[in-house]
């Protein structure tokens, strides 16, 4: 069955790179027919962001920060000035201390775990506010996660607190938006080669530990995540949400690593 997306509009926020998560999923509804906006933070990742949204056809570009309420308000006002109403927005945004990342926990800052926290979950159920008021007809909102939020992961430490947050707020906005037709969902790939990724300590060795070890005996695909995302923010996902879906080659349905990898 083709799933298409042709007439649906929607933001994705959180492409740093052309090996970002979002980036992937962004492709992938591109090419199911979606038209897309971007938001971005900074002068820097504007220029990187710049040739991948016109290889998708996309004009609308705005610079947003998550923690600013005026930016956040200018951004859904441009969506609603420029189209109206959107039927999806992909939230892709998670930020820590890279210093609190290779440690342990228990050394965590005040401050790191309040602007972690902040960045990581409170800022998905600030966009899930603001979307919800241009979503008259019904819609998707989309986060990423990652199994370190119910496993304990090496050097994940608070960005493990910040998406167990997250996952719970996606349970909760989706019981709270349901009877608008507005579905919430989370995708949890197993780790992945992006930029966010490379700043958790021993990323290196969770990745090929994952990808030795997983069911499928590979990590996941930015065309794998971008198809999951496609289907669930689709008419074909039309009765899911509050859902945390894995896309990780199978890896946490494992007790312990492979019998060859012991």
């Amino acid at each position: 069955m083709t799933i298409s997306m042709t007439g649906k509009r929607g933001l994705i926020m959180g492409v740093a790179n052309e090996r970002s998560i979002a980036w992937g999923i962004a492709k992938a509804m591109a090419e199911a027919g979606a038209e897309l906006a971007f938001s971005y933070q900074g002068e820097a990742f504007g220029k990187r962001l710049t040739p991948l949204a016109e290889s998708v056809g996309s004009d609308f570009m705005v610079d947003v920060d998550v923690t600013d309420d005026n930016s956040m308000d200018a951004c859904f006002a441009a969506l609603k000035d420029k189209w109206g109403s959107i039927d999806f927005v992909v939230h892709a945004i998670a930020f820590s201390d890279k210093a609190e990342l290779t440690g342990k926990i228990r050394d965590t800052s005040r401050d790191n775990f309040k602007n972690s926290m902040a960045i990581s979950c409170y800022s998905f159920i600030d966009v899930a506010r603001r979307a919800a008021e241009i979503m008259p007809n019904g819609g998707t909102l989309l986060t990423l996660t990652y199994q370190g939020s119910n496993r304990v992961t090496p050097f994940y430490n608070v960005m493990g607190v910040a998406k167990a947050a997250l996952e719970s707020a996606t349970r909760y906005l989706a019981n709270d938006l349901g009877p608008d037709g507005i579905r919430v969902n989370a995708i949890s790939p197993g780790p992945m080669k992006t930029l966010a990724g490379a700043a958790i300590g021993g990323a290196r060795k969770t990745y090929k530990h994952t990808g030795e070890n997983a069911p499928l005996r590979d990590n996941a695909t930015l065309e794998a995540v971008g198809g999951t995302a496609v289907y669930l923010a689709s008419d074909a996902g039309a009765c899911t949400t509050g859902e945390i879906i894995r896309v990780d080659g199978g890896f946490h349905v494992l007790g312990m690593p492979q019998p060859e990898n012991i």
